[in-house]
């Protein structure tokens, strides 16, 4: 039966897109939409349907997925004239996976499932690479019910972590990145420390690795500031747009946040710098190019985007 599930996706960006294309590998039928119909034209080729907007694709599927840029862009993609919210929503299950503000999306999943649908929210961490292996980490909250429904699909997107009820996907992804754009915008600092002070980027790293100072952006992300494209993978757009919305979290729950107001301040700057596109990690490079060092490490650095699936090694 799982196999005969009609699966939508909405947001077909770097992460939506690898995310679709593991759903289409595991044999589930697919219907597409995007604002950039040239985003859907690979998945098409493979197999997928087109459809003009989100409310064709709920009318074709079982379960519809969403991944766009943030609350204005999902708002829209629900509420919008040729919306999910415009068509039938009896029988049908929303997950969204968009990183954006848990008040809208409450409210959002509140009409999904008033019209008749399940609503599951399951935003990921990971990176470009854990998408397209089918790795990510999926912060999954909803009912029990919806959310057994759909997990034959999320499982093949990703590690399903339960965090309870419709919402707290949203705030697990918000203090999740909280964690992750400080500690990226501390490494600057440390790594540009250590080189000043004669230790060389490759020696830091080697030393660093398995310690107190540990983390994913260690593991993963450093390895882009010595290949010195800083990964345009994950933009500073969408850093800053993260960023806001923790502000917008951590006001409304009234705690101290100096460390990820200084963490924001220093991504504003390395936007007016280095420009919207600009790779997640330029947060280092406004403290390299200060500190007039060069952070680059000869080798052969991956980049993440140039990950292959498995299946098609």
């Amino acid at each position: 039966m799982e196999a005969t599930l009609k699966i939508g996706f909405i947001g077909l960006g770097n992460m939506g897109s690898a995310a679709a294309r593991n759903i289409q590998r595991a044999g589930f039928a697919l219907v597409v939409h995007d604002i950039n119909r040239d985003a859907c034209n690979k998945l098409v080729a493979q197999g997928a349907v087109w459809a003009d907007s989100p409310a064709a694709v709920l009318d074709q599927v079982d379960i519809v997925f969403t991944m766009v840029f943030g609350p204005k862009q999902i708002e829209d993609v629900l509420r919008g004239p040729q919306g999910l919210l415009s068509t039938t929503c009896k029988g049908k299950a929303w997950v969204d996976m968009t990183t954006s503000a848990p008040k809208l999306m409450r409210e959002l999943g509140v009409d999904f499932e008033s019209a008749g649908g399940l609503a599951v929210d399951s935003p990921v961490t990971g990176s470009i690479d854990s998408a397209i292996r089918g790795d990510m980490i999926l912060f999954v909250g909803g009912t029990d019910a919806a959310v057994a429904h759909v997990t034959p699909v999320l499982k093949v997107v990703g590690e399903i972590r339960r965090v309870g009820q419709y919402g707290n996907g949203y705030v697990a992804k918000l203090v999740n990145n909280q964690l992750w754009l400080v500690h990226a915008a501390a490494i600057g600092e440390a790594m540009v420390a250590a080189k000043v002070a004669g230790l060389e980027p490759d020696v830091w790293w080697a030393a660093m690795k398995g310690g107190a100072a540990e983390s994913f952006v260690m593991q993963h992300d450093v390895p882009s500031i010595f290949a010195g494209h800083y990964d345009p993978s994950f933009r500073l757009e969408l850093c800053l747009k993260d960023l806001g919305l923790i502000d917008e979290l951590m006001q409304q729950t009234g705690i101290r946040h100096e460390m990820t107001q200084a963490t924001h301040a220093r991504f504003k700057e390395a936007r007016e710098r280095y420009g919207d596109c600009g790779g997640e990690m330029t947060v280092c490079k406004v403290i390299e190019d200060d500190a007039g060092v060069n952070l680059r490490v000869a080798g052969n650095w991956t980049a993440p985007w140039e990950v292959q699936h498995p299946s098609e090694v």
